[in-house]
């Protein structure tokens, strides 16, 4: 079994409105609808956990799970102070016959089933594997004072996007180390590489934005 977790609990501060960003339109739709879209679509996908913050359950699973049917949404968890904290309130809901683990973020509406196919078989073959970017624009390491200290190569560097997938007892382990060590991590691959396990990459698309500007 594949089971999606779409952490969706944060307070969107950075979009410097009072609606949280994954809550705002778009396309006269809630931004999380997309992402949620995508994955009741995409064929792999068995199960979807939703992690919201407390308050909102009651509005995600009227106005978001049932009034457009994602049936595949079985769960609406709340959420913790923090994205990781999110995650790992959702990973605790995840089914004990699941393999694999997917980890999206609600503000990237535009994932493709493609992605999730494509992230899932590397997963599967591999234990974790992310979709992300080859950096393709010039990299600059910049000293405090504001001036470029060095140019970077670029070469082995790529941007972490989401879709995440891993083996399920990979990212329970991590997440549940992680919290006991206390280490904080901006991605889950972050905590499964801390562990010693290696991740793999799968090119993704630069229209998988991260929406975190008005």
């Amino acid at each position: 079994m594949v089971v999606a977790l779409v952490p969706a609990a944060g307070r969107g501060l950075r979009m410097g409105g009072s609606v949280p960003k994954q809550f705002l339109s778009l396309g006269g739709e809630p931004l999380i609808v997309q992402s949620l879209r995508t994955l009741q679509a995409a064929s792999v996908v068995d199960q979807i956990i939703l992690a919201v913050p407390s308050a909102d359950i009651d509005y995600c699973e009227k106005e978001i799970v049932s009034r457009h049917r994602f049936t595949k949404v079985t769960k609406v968890v709340a959420g913790g102070a923090e994205r990781q904290d999110s995650v790992r309130h959702a990973l605790a809901q995840v089914p004990s016959d699941t393999e694999i683990v997917i980890i999206h973020d609600a503000v990237r509406p535009f994932m493709t089933i493609g992605m999730i196919a494509e992230v899932v078989a590397a997963a599967r073959k591999e234990g974790a594997a992310i979709i992300a970017l080859p950096m393709r624009d010039t990299v600059k390491q910049v000293r405090t004072d504001g001036t470029i200290e060095r140019t970077v190569d670029r070469a082995p560097l790529w941007l972490a996007q989401t879709p995440q997938a891993f083996r399920r007892d990979w990212i329970e382990m991590a997440h549940e180390k992680a919290h006991a060590e206390g280490i904080r991590a901006t991605d889950d691959a972050f905590l499964v590489e801390w562990l010693g396990y290696s991740v793999t990459v799968v090119e993704g698309s630069g229209e998988n934005i991260k929406v975190t500007r008005p």
